[in-house]
């Protein structure tokens, strides 16, 4: 796979700087930049690298002033890192290996529905009632439980589990060993000290566009449904406890835990390692620092909290620098 640096231009509405006909085989960071290779910079921490990089195609901003010669071609955009963006998934499209028919050592119900250049792996296992989408990918190991249904063009990755009647979007990608539509923690303590458990009675609904890490797991909810909101993206290692609900393109770190019934708005950012308590509200566009412990609602959007419990990040800063000199003090 090649690509002319017209081309690439064409793609990303750049402007060419050099040789339109430069061409790249491969993406590399700009400091490792090979001859055949497309780099980018975006972040001016890594500007001297542009003077010395080897890559052929190089992708920079507009508003950006060279202060020596450059050897390679230069495409000017808008923004960088979206443009490379933009450009690792044409890429990665190019590139994927996708595969359509079934392993005979699959075992898929006969009373599963299965759409057009859909690929089932070996020891894959698709139960009744289930049905897949045009061109899912159904990786060797995977279990899909009865009543499921997955949209088109998925990839589901090997080892991941999709409890009854759990719902996905089209486009979704999940990565290998998470487990979708496992039981709610929900136990009801009695008279004598013991628990009994509440069943938990709803799904996992999953909307189009989302992306989920490895080893995420997304309770199903105790009624109605767990909700991920389109576009959303869950990094590996995520608790995702019953009845909650991910807005729209909020994005979420590793290890981040959310508690039951708490509802996480639109374009939020959640750092790793963050933990959020039951039953509370995150308004729009919150940016939450990692490892923070969030134990309010949060209303006002656009805001940026941190700490355990966490509060506004202007103010935590501000009363760090006071708390880190207390014990000087004395």
């Amino acid at each position: 796979m090649e690509l002319t640096a017209k081309q690439i231009a064409e793609h990303i509405s750049g402007t060419i700087e050099g040789n339109p006909e430069a061409k790249a085989r491969t993406v590399a960071r700009i400091e490792s930049g090979k001859p055949g290779s497309l780099c980018f910079l975006a972040n001016p921490k890594y500007e001297h690298y542009l003077y010395t990089c080897k890559a052929d195609i190089i992708i920079i901003n507009r508003s950006f002033q060279l202060k020596e010669p450059v050897k390679p071609t230069l495409i000017r955009v808008d923004d960088s890192y979206q443009a490379i963006a933009s450009l690792l998934d044409l890429f990665n499209t190019m590139k994927a290996d996708r595969r359509s028919g079934r392993s005979w050592r699959a075992k898929i119900s006969w009373r599963a529905k299965l759409g057009r250049k859909t690929y089932v792996g070996a020891g894959a296992v698709i139960e009744k009632g289930s049905i897949i989408g045009d061109g899912t990918q159904i990786y060797p190991q995977a279990y899909i439980g009865r009543n499921v249904r997955i949209g088109k063009d998925c990839v589901i990755y090997p080892g991941v589990k999709i409890y009854r009647g759990c719902v996905i979007g089209n486009n979704c990608v999940i990565h290998a060993n998470t487990v979708i539509g496992s039981d709610g923690f929900g136990f009801a303590p009695t008279a004598d000290g013991t628990y009994k458990k509440i069943p938990q009675t709803g799904n996992v609904m999953i909307e189009d566009d989302v992306e989920i890490g490895a080893n995420t797991v997304i309770d199903r909810s105790t009624m109605g449904s767990t909700i991920i909101r389109k576009g959303a993206k869950l990094d590996n290692l995520i608790q995702i406890a019953h009845n909650v609900e991910i807005g729209e393109n909020t994005v979420m770190a590793a290890q981040a835990g959310v508690a039951g019934s708490a509802k996480i708005g639109k374009h939020c950012q959640i750092g790793g390692q963050v933990g959020i308590a039951g039953h509370l509200g995150i308004a729009d566009g919150t940016r939450i620092a990692a490892q923070s412990g969030i134990i309010s609602t949060i209303k006002e959007e656009n805001t940026a909290v941190m700490g355990s419990p966490a509060f506004n990040h202007s103010d935590y800063i501000r009363a760090y620098a006071i708390f880190r000199k207390l014990h000087k003090s004395k």
